[in-house]
């Protein structure tokens, strides 16, 4: 499942303060991660060695046994020897005794990952998976954002893990960001549950694993994991209502005035839907569309006109406005900070 996924999406957008690949499986920053990276060295170590008895089985076999043009039996059929209960044994207890080995290692990884102690200063974030983009409500704070799901680093010594409880609004998704757990079915009328813990500051890439649609290749997910002192600065510039700056007073009404206010919430207006990303505080988001693309005032623009510059086959329509109000409006949304 994992080598099957599109990822032309991330590349774009590929930052990290470590200067590591957000995406690389080798370089696990959480604890289920590191646990899922140790399980895979090892059935890499047994898998290899089994490789490399087999294989120097075979290259002796062939030069010890080759024929030979100047042998004196080489027109002759070698003597056949039919069973041998030693070998027969080896060959089917030996496998059985690494499969029961590598099952027992696999179960012990699951039990640790999925019942591991609880802490009491936990953070709560539900996960609700749209096609095509995430969903992250805050309920403890009062927060709802959109693709990027910013969280405190996890020091060892005093945990701090973040728990998402996971949903889908459509059809079956998959939460993955590779250097921080394994992925996670998202899926209609059911509740899933994982955990993760950055150790380290920085921006962790992932995206959606499980095949939803036209845009699934463009469904991915931006995990911040900050220190402390920025997390509280974030939760705090989250809970402030949408600010009202006179200077695009204009843009405001023409968001109000169509369509926009039936599928997007700003808090604090008679923008209330919620079938698309809650726009209260889009313009501090670092990209749009799903991460797909930087945020910035003309790329806003491009997608608000016709969404299908950078999503093909998104959800949310052209709104055909004119340009003065296409430059209103997107004054407006960069102002939400």
């Amino acid at each position: 499942m994992f080598l099957s996924q599109t990822w032309c999406g991330i590349a774009t957008i590929m930052s990290s303060a470590s200067g590591a690949d957000p995406t690389n499986i080798f370089a696990p920053a959480g604890t289920p991660a590191k646990s899922i990276f140790n399980l895979s060295m090892l059935v890499l170590s047994v898998t290899a060695g089994i490789f490399l008895v087999v294989a120097g089985i075979l290259v002796y076999v062939l030069f010890r046994y080759r024929m030979r043009k100047d042998s004196a039996d080489a027109d002759q059929e070698p003597p056949q020897i039919y069973g041998s209960n030693q070998i027969e044994l080896s060959w089917t207890v030996i496998p059985i005794l690494i499969v029961v080995m590598l099952f027992l290692a696999t179960t012990r990884v699951i039990y640790t990952t999925e019942h591991a102690p609880r802490p009491k200063n936990v953070l709560e974030v539900t996960v609700v998976a749209h096609q095509f983009w995430w969903e992250f409500r805050y309920p403890k704070l009062g927060i709802v954002t959109a693709n990027e799901l910013h969280v405190p680093i996890s020091d060892p010594n005093h945990p701090m893990p973040t728990y998402l409880t996971m949903s889908s609004a459509d059809v079956d998704h998959s939460f993955w960001v590779p250097r921080l757990a394994g992925k996670t079915d998202v899926i209609p009328n059911k509740v899933n549950t994982m955990w993760i813990d950055p150790q380290t500051p920085g921006v962790y890439l992932g995206q959606c694993a499980q095949y939803c649609g036209v845009q699934h290749a463009k469904m991915l997910i931006r995990v911040y994991a900050d220190t402390p002192k920025q997390f509280a600065a974030w939760v705090a510039q989250q809970q402030k209502p949408a600010v009202e700056d006179p200077a695009v007073a204009e843009g405001r009404n023409v968001f109000m005035h169509n369509a926009c206010i039936s599928c997007h919430t700003i808090s604090g207006t008679v923008a209330t839907g919620r079938f698309a990303p809650d726009l209260t505080h889009v313009g501090s988001r670092d990209t749009i569309a799903s991460g797909s693309v930087p945020n910035t005032p003309a790329n806003l623009k491009r997608f608000i006109e016709d969404p299908a510059n950078f999503k093909p086959g998104a959800l949310m329509p052209p709104m055909h406005l004119d340009s003065h109000d296409l430059d209103a409006v997107t004054a407006y949304l960069t102002s939400l900070k």
